[in-house]
């Protein structure tokens, strides 16, 4: 068998030699010799009988060859059973016609070994068997053997067929790989992918392919349709579920056969390279330049929330161009303002959403119209209002500041001159009446100066420990009267409620606005719920783009049954001189203040509201210790009805504001004090280069041109480093505490301050010094 396996011709041309030429010979001669004897009974007679002898002798010699190579054909098979019964490849032994004789144990397993011939064994493996086994067999009589790699469903598998003697073919079919596309690491299919042949039969689909197209195909036409001639410029594949768009890459494979794979996507289908209009992922309307809809793909309907019809106007999807949008729409038509984009409000009923709307030009058969490209710009306008918000209140904030610091110089001129004044007047004298309404509106307008200096979070505080409990039992009877008969005011405290450091009368100023802006939501009455609570975050608090740390705090709630406030103007609440108050009946610095103070004590506020439900306010404040700790100011406000003392001391005065430095001198020259003026910090050096008196303190104002207070003062040292300070101000003191730390023995003044707030706190720096 050694010599015969690898025979490099068809069987039969091996089966010329055998060993029974000899029996073969000796029956012709037997013929020959009775020919011989018939011939003398007469010539035809002895032809008629020869003839019959010769057919004789071919049917028989015709039926031993025919034996013996059936006796030899089981005898290879017999062989070939002992080698390859248990093998793990699959084995075949066939005749020429492809007819199975023999499958071995592995082939039977698959149930491929019990069909009757290699086609049907084949056929459910790939398509087009037929042809297949056809050619391979040709190959394999033409050149004794024949191999090629196929791929059989989800396998890699290399076909072998051998010719051997006796007219026999082997065939041997072994396993590979998984086939490469099938599948990757884990299971999950990948590319589809198949592969056709010469003729467009598809021979193979992997199992994503299967999946993709729904159903098995059997030519290229049933995938990518009968109009298709370059594969190349397909674009659609027709699946059991309809059309889907793909990418398609061709690749030449073996035996004139090609392996195609598709590449799913989410570009909408497209139709003769065109993709459909309403498919598209972008906003799309078709207008003409009157402003008439003539198109809206499904992007734009979702997104207008209205319905489009050919009827439709775009006047009347969306708003807020500032100027006619048919103008808009000709300028456009005619060249003049394409891919300018502009900023648009939908009118829809549900929420706000503003559109950037480009538009595009295109002209169909001499007729011009227009293609809007609309994008959701609702986040981006949210963003940059918000900006612009910020910007402008940080310039009001600054603006307020500037404004509060100068009228707290009036008002310190003002309300210490009137102190003079009352220092020369009784109660009976005609004009002290006078005298004391212009110092209560001094102080009233200084109460003013305070919302604006809250507003801009530069006012004065005076932080202290406080007990929430008590302050809200301290102000519950002023609430009440505040909220009037037709409201109910509740007050529910936490039992275990730590403590806040905050300015006391600020404080309640913030919940005396609340409360009144609760009372004035519920015109028909209603219930006002002020609440307390200990609250321990433990992770970040993120809301209303801000974040409150980790840490343990106090908050105070204050929720009313009003109408609530409208979700577009909900982020404006806090706006100075925003009010949703009709004219004369609020000024919208209410919340504005309330904000400042909040933020200034080192707080947090936040609003919910639902219209026709109501509207809650949340403060929320550091527990004391949680926050740094505060040193509270002395109690320089109140004026001490103290018997008049004279004092002495010599004190350097520098305020460039001269009504306030005449009013301060003049104060503290009663009072007994020497006092050295200037009107500026480098004035207040050349004072001290000059005559280098003695000085027991410095009285300084801290915002001044050329150089401030802070400044002159660490320079000053220098010479006079024992001498205290006081710093006045117009603004708070935390815009400069900062610098008044870094220099020792110094105080703080706020301004407007009372001839016996301005004496006092001199007596007390040189009483300490």
């Amino acid at each position: 068998m050694s010599n015969s396996t690898e025979a490099k011709g068809p069987a039969p041309r091996h089966l010329g030699d055998t060993p029974h030429h000899a029996g073969i010979l000796a029956l012709a001669a037997l013929v020959m010799v009775v020919t011989a004897v018939l011939l003398q009974a007469g010539p035809m007679r002895a032809a008629m009988v020869f003839a019959s002898g010769l057919l004789g002798l071919g049917a028989a010699v015709s039926l031993m060859v025919s034996l013996r190579r059936k006796a030899a054909q089981m005898r290879a098979v017999s062989l070939l059973r002992r080698m390859f019964e248990d093998a793990s490849d699959l084995t075949f032994v066939s005749n020429p016609e492809g007819q199975i004789i023999y499958a071995n144990q592995a082939a039977m397993e698959t149930g491929m070994g019990a069909r009757d011939t290699m086609v049907d064994a084949l056929s459910d493996q790939m398509l087009d068997a037929e042809g297949k086994v056809r050619d391979m067999i040709a190959s394999c009589l033409s050149d004794g053997r024949c191999e090629e790699e196929l791929s059989l469903r989800e396998t890699m598998m290399r076909l072998t067929v051998k010719a051997l003697e006796f007219g026999v073919l082997l065939w041997s079919i072994q396993r590979t790989s998984p086939v490469a596309d099938a599948q990757h690491s884990g299971g999950a299919p990948r590319l589809p992918m198949l592969t056709v042949g010469r003729s467009g039969t598809v021979l193979f689909m992997n199992p994503a392919a299967r999946h993709l197209l729904g159903e098995r195909k059997k030519t290229i036409a049933d995938v990518f349709g009968p109009d298709v001639q370059d594969l190349r410029s397909a674009t659609v594949v027709h699946t059991s579920n309809g059309e889907q768009q793909c990418l398609v890459a061709e690749f030449e494979a073996t035996a004139g056969r090609r392996e195609i794979y598709l590449l799913p996507t989410e570009v909408p289908v497209m139709r003769d390279g065109a993709v459909q209009f309403d498919e598209l992922p972008v906003a799309l309307l078709k207008v003409n330049p009157a402003g008439d809809v003539l198109l809206a793909n499904r992007a734009a309907r979702s997104l207008v929330n209205m319905e489009i019809s050919s009827k439709s106007f775009i006047g009347d999807l969306m708003e807020g161009l500032g100027r006619s949008i048919v103008d808009w729409l000709m300028e456009a038509a005619q060249g003049k303002a394409v891919n300018q984009s502009e900023f648009l409000r939908l009118k829809r009923d549900d929420k706000e959403v503003i559109v950037q709307v480009s538009l595009n030009r295109v002209v169909e058969g001499g007729e011009t119209s227009l293609i809007a490209v609309l994008s959701d710009a609702t986040e981006l306008k949210s963003l940059e209002a918000q900006f612009v918000q910020s910007q402008k209140m940080q310039a009001i904030g600054q603006l307020a500041g500037g404004v509060a610091h100068d009228f707290n110089n009036l008002l310190t001129a003002i309300s210490g001159h009137c102190d003079l004044l009352l220092l020369r007047h009784d109660q009976g004298d005609a004009d002290y009446a006078d005298l004391i309404q212009i110092n209560q509106n001094a102080n009233r307008a200084a109460a003013l100066v305070g919302q604006l200096l809250a507003f801009s979070r530069k006012q004065n505080l005076r932080p202290e420990v406080l007990d929430l409990r008590n302050t809200l039992a301290d102000l519950t009877h002023l609430l009440n009267r505040l909220v009037g008969e037709r409201v109910a005011l509740t007050l529910n405290n936490d039992p275990v409620l730590p403590a806040i450091r905050a300015d006391k009368r600020q404080l309640e100023q913030v919940l005396m606005n609340l409360v009144v802006n609760a009372r004035d939501a519920m015109p028909d009455g209603g219930e006002i719920r002020v609440t307390t609570e200990s609250v321990e975050l433990d992770a970040p608090l993120e809301r209303d783009r801000v974040i409150v740390p980790v840490g343990n705090y106090v908050s105070v709630t204050v929720a009313d049954q009003g109408i609530g406030i409208a979700q577009d103007k909900l982020q404006k609440v806090f706006e100075p001189f925003f009010t949703t108050k009709k004219t004369g009946e609020g000024t919208g610095l209410g919340l504005s203040t309330a904000y400042g103070i909040v933020k200034q004590t080192g707080g947090y506020i936040f609003v919910d509201s639902s219209e026709g439900v109501g509207t809650t306010f949340t403060l929320m404040f550091p527990a004391h210790g949680a926050a740094a700790e505060q040193v509270a100011a002395p109690e320089l406000g109140k004026r001490p009805d103290l018997p008049e003392v004279q004092h002495s001391g010599v004190v350097l005065l520098v305020e460039d504001e001269a009504p306030v430095r005449s009013f301060a001198t003049r104060a503290l020259k009663m009072r007994g004090f020497t006092v050295l003026e200037a009107a500026s910090g480098e004035e207040a050096l050349d004072v001290l280069d000059a005559d280098h008196p003695q000085i027991d303190v410095f009285v300084s104002d801290v915002i001044m041109p050329g150089m401030d207070g802070p400044s002159w003062v660490r320079l000053a040292r220098e010479n006079y480093p024992n001498v205290p300070v006081i710093f006045v101000s117009g603004y708070a003191e935390d815009s400069f505490s900062d610098d008044q730390a870094r220099i020792e023995n110094s105080s703080f003044l706020p301004k407007p301050f009372s001839l016996s707030d301005l004496t006092e706190a001199v007596h007390a720096r040189i009483s300490s010094a």
